[in-house]
């Protein structure tokens, strides 16, 4: 079965809600399972919780049947979101326009080419969806 992964903010942002419709619209478009993920940041000491999460989800687009939560610890977002991408062997990345300089930035400190699709693709075998921040 196909996984799409959605990285997002907690509290959810308007940008983050976004990112999350297009990840919802995704994952029913391809009848895919749906991973909504929360890194939490050890230095910034919060600790936001799956119930957190989920009731942050449902609260703004409603119940998703079949929704996998999960909130992570991790000093860098966008490494622990590759992580979790590999761990959960996703088909499909969605993630806002804002988190694109990050990746890239993290990306170039790996290697010379800053494409994050083809990073992505080449490394986890991943499509990379993009969402516009208007």
């Amino acid at each position: 079965m196909t996984r799409v992964v959605v990285p997002v903010r907690y509290r959810l942002s308007r940008h983050s809600e976004r990112t999350l419709r297009r990840a919802v619209r995704v994952a029913e478009e391809r009848d895919a399972e749906l991973t909504v993920l929360h890194v939490d940041l050890y230095q910034n000491g919060r600790k936001v919780t799956r119930t957190d999460l989920k009731r942050a989800v449902e609260d703004s687009v409603g119940e998703i049947d079949g929704t996998r939560y999960a909130v992570r610890q991790g000093f860098v977002v966008e490494e622990t979101i590759l992580e979790e991408v590999a761990v959960e062997e996703a088909d499909v990345v969605v993630i806002g326009h804002k988190q694109v300089g990050r990746w890239r930035r993290m990306i170039r400190s790996l290697t010379s080419d800053p494409d994050i699709e083809a990073y992505l693709r080449d490394r986890l075998d991943c499509e990379v969806i993009t969402v516009d921040a208007a």
